[in-house]
């Protein structure tokens, strides 16, 4: 096992690039990126025409959500003093000292201008649907831990996750380039959804004990730790039946290029069950963003394929 990552962080400089990549934390936007990749693909597939100016605002605004997100989580975090000494995540840039929590609300509000800048054409393209869409991501990307009750405190933080950075992502993306997406879109939604969901599921039952003491009640910390690691196995494993139903039921079986990847899940949930707690499941929570840009990607390669062979 590589060294605990958090240790690559002591000699960060105050307002450095290497400060601000750990307020932004670059491995986790893939949980941006594909659902945007994936929703463009399946519009493909179904024979919509893909507008590369379309494609390439829609990834870029999905990018700004997710770093709207973790600015506001590492400001929110340090504003409300969780961190302490028994935490074992990942660094917190403002808490570190190493950025002050003006200049990340500073980027915060230039990166939600930026989104908004983004936005404004795919709206006018597409209809007020997708404003609408994109002022609840950028409400919802602030609420996490911003607010009077945050959804970081309550056990629906795998739910948000579940519903914007799936339903929301994949369903808004197919809308810009092909209206409303049928049964297969919405299977996929939900697939990509439970593996971005599967994500915060790791990084909560890593941090479920301190939590507890810090009154927030994340699913980990409300229901424990065993209830925690089934929720991983549903995310885990519940996208590769829903890429053999959609393989199926669409009569497409390049759909289905994503059990190629079940290796890699089982390994994730071995490894879960596993290894001690503690700054392992760091590890365990970026492989699993990993498997789902891997099964994002494979899944719009088998669409890609789908729409060339037809």
């Amino acid at each position: 096992m590589p060294a605990n990552p958090a240790a690559q962080h002591d000699d960060i400089s105050p307002g450095s690039l290497r400060a601000w990549a750990v307020a932004v934390r670059p491995k986790t936007l893939p949980i941006a990126a594909i659902p945007v990749v994936v929703g463009t693909s399946l519009a493909w597939m179904h024979g919509a025409a893909i507008l590369p100016w379309v494609a390439a605002l829609a990834f870029v605004a999905s990018i700004i959500m997710q770093v709207i997100t973790n600015l506001q989580n590492d400001v929110g975090y340090t504003a409300r003093g969780l961190e302490t000494g028994l935490r074992v995540g990942l660094p917190r840039a403002t808490a570190k000292g190493w950025l002050t929590p003006a200049e990340v609300r500073r980027a915060i509000a230039v990166a939600i201008a930026g989104a908004t800048l983004v936005g404004t054409p795919l709206a006018l393209h597409a209809g007020p649907a997708v404003a609408g869409i994109g002022v609840a991501s950028v409400l919802a990307a602030l609420s996490y831990m911003g607010g009077p009750r945050p959804i970081a405190y309550t056990p629906f933080g795998e739910l948000a996750v579940f519903v914007f950075f799936g339903l929301v992502a994949v369903l808004g993306t197919y809308l810009l380039h092909a209206g409303a997406g049928g049964p297969t879109v919405w299977l996929a939604a939900i697939a990509i959804g439970l593996h971005a969901a599967a994500v915060l599921v790791v990084n909560n039952h890593r941090d479920a004990d301190h939590d507890r003491r810090t009154g927030r009640r994340t699913f980990a910390a409300t229901f424990g730790k065993d209830a925690s690691a089934a929720l991983y196995a549903a995310t885990l494993w519940t996208p590769f039946a829903i890429v053999s139903l959609m393989a199926v039921a669409d009569a497409r079986p390049g759909l289905a290029a994503p059990l190629l990847l079940l290796p890699m899940a089982w390994r994730l949930q071995r490894d879960f069950a596993n290894l001690p707690p503690g700054p392992a499941f760091n590890f365990i929570l970026f492989r699993t963003v990993k498997l789902e840009l891997f099964f994002g990607a494979a899944l719009s390669a088998g669409a890609a394929l789908q729409r060339l062979a037809s």
